[in-house]
Formats: structure tokens, sequence, C-alpha cells
């Protein structure tokens, strides 16, 4: 089954993590949920406003080239 980067990437904008678990990769999306859960947190002592942005960044990105990757290992 084909997966949408697109899609992936538009869930893991709107909750960090979630890309990743459309992925099939659950355990990942678990991790990301925590980890921005996590740095929520840290905003109270101000390092999660440099710490979130760059987790939820790489979430996308990651969520993207992943369900890439899905789809060129299904076309083969």
């Amino acid at each position: 089954m084909m997966k949408s980067p697109g899609l992936a990437a538009v869930l893991s904008f709107f909750w960090t993590g979630v890309g990743q678990i459309y992925n099939g990769q659950i355990l990942k999306g678990l991790i990301l949920i925590v980890v921005q859960v996590i740095n929520s947190l840290l905003m109270l002592v101000l390092i999660g406003f440099i710490t979130y942005p760059i987790v939820w960044i790489w979430g996308m990105y990651d969520a993207y080239k992943t369900a890439e990757r899905h789809n060129i290992r299904q076309a083969y």
C-alpha cells in the first residue's frame, strides 16, 4: 500500500509523531510524542523553545522521507 509523503508530513505538522505512526513506525511515533511532551515542559526553563521546534521540524522531514522510501520499496 502506497503512503502519501505529503499527508505524513502534514500529520506530523499538526502532532509530532503521528506521521511516523501513519507510516507504520508505531514505536518511533510514540517516542516522538513523548519527547514533545517533555519539550513542552522544558519550555518552562526556556530550553524547550529551542528543542521543541527542532524535533517538530525533524519529525515532519522524517515522516515525509520515510513515506517516500516506503513507496520506492513498494514499486519494486
